[in-house]
């Protein structure tokens, strides 16, 4: 896009790629939350390694703690090998979760322990294991209001709005249309 929004979005996300803090993008469904996430990874110095993204509502809550975190053999029925999560194959790289407000308080836990100190648990395991990924989350949600509810952490808040990246409708950027009618 050409909007004075969509600029200043990608002159953050320019000036941002290069650390490695934690970034929240909020937006409406369809805003491109995922498209800007690609963005900063690949100006990123992570940029030559893996961008894993995931969206957690899409998965069940028993399924998605051993898709995030791995499993260790026999941790449960179908378990019939140790099985890594997307943390640990994404490490030196970019995870991006989306659809971040749909997580359960436990994975929420689980998760602010990752941003914290990269370490994280398998299913059934008692073993820690180390990681070094950049996480970046997406919401269509507002997530301050759903700390608010306490539906959601608000350590894990502040811990993944380091940077908070907001994409507004294309309505409200109506000079975008032209360049996404051409796009596609």
């Amino acid at each position: 896009g050409k909007s004075p929004a969509i600029k200043k979005i990608i002159t953050l996300a320019h000036k941002v790629a290069p650390t490695d803090s934690t970034i929240l993008i909020t937006g409406e469904t369809g805003t491109g939350k995922e498209l800007i996430a690609k963005t900063i990874h690949k100006l990123s110095k992570r940029s030559n390694e893996s961008f894993i993204a995931i969206n957690c509502g899409a998965i069940p809550e028993n399924l998605l703690e051993s898709e995030l975190f791995g499993h260790k053999k026999g941790s449960f029925t179908s378990a019939i090998s140790d099985r890594k999560g997307l943390f640990e194959e994404g490490n030196n790289g970019t995870v991006f979760l989306d659809e971040l407000a749909e997580m359960s308080p436990s994975l929420q836990v689980k998760l602010l322990r990752v941003s914290e100190n990269g370490e994280i648990r398998r299913v059934g395991d008692s073993e820690i294991n180390s990681v070094n990924v950049r996480i970046i989350a997406a919401t269509n949600k507002d997530l301050w209001q759903e700390v608010q509810k306490n539906k959601f952490r608000e350590d894990l808040f502040f811990r993944l709005s380091v940077i908070h990246l907001h994409i507004p409708p294309l309505r409200d950027r109506t000079e975008d249309i032209p360049e996404l009618v051409s796009h596609f």
